[in-house]
C-alpha cells in the first residue's frame, strides 16, 4: 500500500457517497455497509497502519497528536479531503465543520473510543463543532472533509 493505492481505496468510497447529505442516515449506511468486519473497513485499517508505519500518514506532530492531510479535496476523491490522526487518551483542538465531517474510527487499543464512539463511522452535519477526543487507549481516525473545509476555533 502506498499513497496511490490509498487514494484508490478512498475513491471507491467517496464515489459512493458524493452528493449525499451528511447526516444520521449516511452514518447508518456507512456502518452497515463499510463498518467493522466489512472488507472495506479492514482494508482501510490495514492501509492506515501501513501508512503510519511507512511515514506517509500522520507526518506531523503537535500537542501529543500525530496528524496529516494525505489527500486534498480533488476530483479523484470526489471533493473530499482525507486527514488521518493518531491519538491516545487526548483531546485535540476545537474545530468546526462548515460542510460537515465523516470520521472513520479505528481503535488500536481494544475499547478505545473517539468522541465516546467505538470502532466504525461517525458523521457530523454541516455547521457542527467539537473537540475531538480519544479515550480508553489509542486510535487512528480518518477524516473526510467535503471541500477540505475545517475551521479551528476557540472552544465555545
Amino acid at each position: 500500500m502506498d499513497v496511490t493505492g490509498f487514494q484508490q481505496l478512498i475513491s471507491r468510497l467517496t464515489e459512493e457517497i458524493a452528493g449525499i447529505p451528511l447526516d444520521a442516515s449516511l452514518e447508518a449506511h456507512l456502518n452497515a455497509e463499510h463498518g467493522p468486519g466489512s472488507h472495506w473497513y479492514e482494508q482501510a485499517v490495514a492501509a492506515c497502519q501501513i501508512g503510519v508505519r511507512d511515514g506517509w500518514l500522520c507526518q506531523r506532530e503537535g500537542g501529543g497528536i500525530r496528524y496529516g492531510r494525505v489527500l486534498k479535496a480533488t476530483e479523484a476523491t470526489h471533493g473530499f479531503s482525507v486527514d488521518v490522526v493518531d491519538m491516545a487518551d487526548i483531546a485535540g483542538p476545537h474545530h468546526a465543520h462548515p460542510n460537515g465531517e465523516i470520521d472513520l474510527i479505528m481503535p488500536l487499543t481494544p475499547g478505545a473510543c473517539f468522541d465516546g464512539r467505538p470502532a466504525g463511522w461517525c458523521v457530523y452535519e454541516a455547521g457542527t463543532a467539537h473537540r475531538p477526543t480519544v479515550t480508553e487507549g489509542r486510535a487512528l481516525v480518518l477524516y473526510l472533509l467535503p471541500q477540505g473545509a475545517i475551521t479551528f476555533t476557540a472552544a465555545a
